[in-house]
């Protein structure tokens, strides 16, 4: 474990083997670092929530899996509920300036660019990559595999494997990120199937409740539409009809 001089670890923080904790760096109590994440200059992990009626005597944290880096200036805030904890999953990799707002669930492999917002009670999904400013309404999911544009606004529930840019413009597929994670040639086929039956037009809900799949991914992919509050992103009816073989 590697912790410089200047760096503020508070009593009832938890790192764990391997660490490193750069200089200025505040891990606040509460929080729980797993094996060998790394935090730079001047993030601050573990922070009270931005929600106007939080009480300080609150006991809550923050969790961040193993081998999850945590650049410059990153804000991670606690939850809002006592017992809970907002989480970054392992091998995360949060650029300068990002923040995750309270009660977050981050998701494995995650990387979120320079200046990203997510606020609280975001769901992201693993794998999924959001391009620098980009920005997530509270209490949004995002599903596994998704690539989000630079400067997006996400206001609405992105279902795994998509590619959303703009205001939840979706236009796409993310089969590059299917064929990188090692998505067989079926999974990768019934994905684009489900994805073209659920965005055909009516209750993405409905359409994807009324499929079976036989892969693995195309049943999460229809297993997201079981969820949610906000609606989901779909793509323009008006565009390429064949945007689902996007790449």
């Amino acid at each position: 474990m590697s912790l410089h001089a200047t760096a503020i670890i508070e009593e009832g923080a938890s790192l764990g083997a391997g660490c490193v904790i750069h200089a200025h760096a505040i891990i606040k109590r509460g929080t729980v670092l797993g094996d060998g994440v790394i935090v730079h200059p001047f993030a601050v992990v573990g922070g009270d929530p931005n929600f106007l009626k939080f009480d300080p005597a609150t006991v809550s944290g923050v969790r961040i899996g193993a081998h999850t880096v945590i650049r410059e200036h990153v804000t991670i805030n606690r939850s809002i509920y006592a017992g809970k904890d907002t989480v970054v999953g392992s091998r995360c990799y949060l650029m300068a300036n990002a923040h995750v707002g309270h009660d977050c669930t981050v998701g494995d492999e995650v990387v979120l660019a320079t200046n990203i917002m997510l606020g609280g009670h975001v769901d992201v999904g693993s794998f999924t990559f959001f391009g620098g400013g980009a920005g997530a309404h509270q209490f949004s999911r995002i599903g596994e595999g998704v690539m989000i544009a630079g400067l997006a606004r996400i206001t609405q529930d992105l279902a795994p494997f998509l590619l959303v840019a703009e205001r939840n413009e979706v236009s796409g597929l993310n089969l590059v990120g299917l064929k990188r994670r090692g998505a067989s040639r079926e999974a990768i086929a019934e994905v684009k199937e489900c994805y073209a039956a659920v965005f055909a037009g009516g209750d993405p809900r409905k359409l994807a409740a009324s499929r079976t799949a036989k892969t693995a991914e195309a049943r999460r992919f229809l297993e997201f539409f079981a969820g949610g509050k906000r609606g989901f992103a779909r793509p323009d009816p008006l565009a390429s009809p064949d945007m689902a073989g996007a790449e």
